[in-house]
């Protein structure tokens, strides 16, 4: 029996009712997962930090995601009109969601019977890069075009542009246009040609597909239509889009800079203690100390100096070499091995080695201390002692197994003696002579029995030159790294002043440099009198001579040279301080401005 009119007419309504209930319940459940769009106003995506030398120029990126973000009334017109050409060319005048644009694309899919254009736009690949998952389904799609009507409404298109700009991901590790131009074009996007913007305005949609270096042909043809779809707009004219379509593609990839490799790493890793996950995602700029002259000069010095040592040795030497600022500690120079890229091992900080001879002034600046004067005279000739707690005899030898009898204090560091040393070690007292380094910043601790005054005791280069800081000025200096670290808003996070304290009178002081002065004029560092300044300095070589130094200093900078074996075994047959070690320390200081 049919219904009547009324209760058919009732159904229907119930049944809208109930769909729009429905349709509306689903419009809520969606909304109610959306992300708030508000974050884009303070929007501040993952950027490199940048270290710079002294002399502003870049030492090294620290990054998850290389980028380097610029702000959007800064991105040249040109860059901005190539992406809009080929990703979204009604950018200006759709609200976000681009229906000719999904007709034309279906349309295109339908005749080819595969997927061959999309047709999201700007907005909406930004809404699904900065707020939903990858993942391909109908439901995101609704809340794409829901979070891109919103975009819209609450930004103006240049802000939309600009945050997708520095957004996108350019393939070999860029993010951004920034990172992009630096990574394939080594220049800011600010030096861009036309054919370069190009190139990279096509990648985005398929980075490694698109990439001049894998497949050149592809990226040639994508680079092409960008340019044709900008000549299409008006964006360019004709001579423009054939002059830069004859343009090469760029042959090699432009890696990031990383100057001052040990350096560099040395800092991360200092850093990543204070910032975390900060140091690597929010554009901090941390303004070292390294001069960027210098530290080229010095790695040249460690180049120049294994190769001539392993002519006279085989291979498999290494050095490692440090200069610091005498009046701030600023560390101005740091090479921490032969190549970085071969072995990381940081030998200017972290390798403990016993430093020979270079250790013996701190024994004579103690007998200073104790009243001794440069020419009062101690004896050279053959010592023994009983080793403590052992029924052992030690008995220190000079070099050359010579001795000279009664010879000034001067004398006796000029030409290294052992058991003159030993001897004035002994007279002061060892536990004098390590409080006494302790002072100069040689904190670790040392073995308290006689050797220590010959450098039996291991200690670093950066522990050992930032001492000798003491015999130049009187004052242990702080070595210093950065400066300061500013945020990417400009605001300074932190800032490292000079910090120094007396150890040594004036006197004493005059009195050090008079006898280090003497290694030079007459003793084992003769050598660095070819320099045309007045410096100071000593050698430093083991028994075996597995280790080699020259710790000296003039009166701007103090620098500490290292060389040896990572295996410590010799180095070669009479490879002192004064052969292996000075000729390094002389070339880097006969270069330096």
């Amino acid at each position: 029996m049919p219904l009547p009119k009324k209760i058919k007419y009732l159904f229907l309504v119930f049944f809208l009712f109930l769909c729009i209930g429905a349709a509306g319940a689903f419009y809520y459940f969606i909304l109610a997962e959306l992300p708030d769009i508000a974050s884009l106003k303070s929007y501040k995506p993952l950027e490199s930090t940048i270290i710079y030398s002294s002399d502003g120029r870049v030492l090294g990126e620290l990054f998850v995601e290389r980028r380097i973000f610029i702000p959007e009334d800064s991105i040249p017109p040109l860059v901005k009109l190539a992406f809009v050409a080929i990703e979204d060319q009604r950018f200006y005048s759709h609200p976000g969601i681009d229906v000719i644009g999904i007709l034309r694309a279906l349309y295109k899919d339908i005749l080819a019977g595969d997927i061959v254009e999309g047709g999201s736009t700007i907005t909406q690949q930004l809404a699904k890069m900065l707020f939903l998952t990858p993942e391909k389904s109908i439901l995101r799609k609704i809340k794409e075009a829901i979070i891109s009507a919103q975009i819209e409404k609450k930004y103006t298109k240049d802000e939309i542009l600009g945050i997708y700009i520095n957004q996108v991901y350019f393939g070999a590790r860029a993010y951004g246009i920034e990172a992009a131009a630096q990574a394939y074009f080594g220049k800011s996007t600010f030096e861009l040609n036309l054919a370069e913007i190009a190139l990279l305005a096509g990648m985005p949609k398929a980075p490694s597909s698109f990439s001049p270096f894998k497949n050149p042909k592809k990226a040639f043809l994508r680079r092409q239509i960008v340019l044709n779809k900008m000549y299409e707009n008006g964006f360019i004219t004709k001579e423009q889009m054939q002059s830069a379509n004859a343009e090469p593609l760029p042959q090699k990839i432009n890696p990031r800079r990383y100057n001052a490799p040990y350096f560099v790493e040395f800092l991360r890793s200092q850093l990543e203690s204070k910032y975390n996950e900060d140091l690597y995602t929010s554009g901090l700029k941390v303004f070292s100390t390294i001069d960027f002259y210098m530290q080229n000069i010095a790695e040249e010095a460690i180049k120049n100096g294994i190769s001539n040592v392993e002519k006279r040795t085989g291979a498999g030497v290494q050095a490692a070499l440090i200069a610091m600022d005498l009046r701030t500690g600023h560390i101005k120079a740091l090479v921490g091995g032969k190549d970085f890229w071969g072995s990381q091992f940081n030998r200017a900080i972290s390798a403990l080695r016993q430093p020979g001879s270079a250790f013996k002034p701190f024994v004579y600046a103690v007998a200073l201390q104790n009243g001794m004067e440069v020419e009062d005279k101690i004896l050279d000739s053959p010592i023994s002692f009983k080793a403590s707690g052992k029924q052992k005899i030690w008995s220190p030898k000079n070099y050359d197994n010579k001795y000279h009898g009664y010879v000034p204090l001067r004398t006796a560091l000029a030409l290294s003696l052992n058991t003159a040393t030993v001897r004035l070690a002994n007279s002061v007292g060892i536990d004098n002579i390590i409080e006494f380094i302790q002072r100069c910043g040689i904190e670790r601790n040392l073995d308290p029995y006689l050797p220590l005054a010959l450098g039996a005791s291991e200690v670093t280069l950066l522990e050992l030159t930032s001492a000798y800081s003491v015999f130049s000025t009187g004052r242990k200096v702080l070595p210093i790294f950065y400066e300061k670290i500013v945020s990417r808003e400009g605001i300074t996070l932190e800032e490292v002043l000079p910090s120094s304290e007396e150890v040594i009178s004036p006197d004493i002081t005059e009195k050090m440099k008079m006898l280090l002065r003497s290694v030079v004029e007459e003793g084992t560092a003769q050598r660095a009198k070819d320099l045309d300044r007045k410096v100071y300095g000593k050698t430093g070589t083991t028994n075996n001579f597995s280790d080699a130094w020259f710790i000296g200093f003039d009166d701007r900078l103090v620098v500490g040279v290292w060389v040896g074996r990572d295996n410590h075994t010799p180095i070669g047959q009479k490879e002192t301080g004064a052969s292996a070690a000075l000729p390094i320390w002389i070339e880097f200081m006969k270069n330096i401005p």
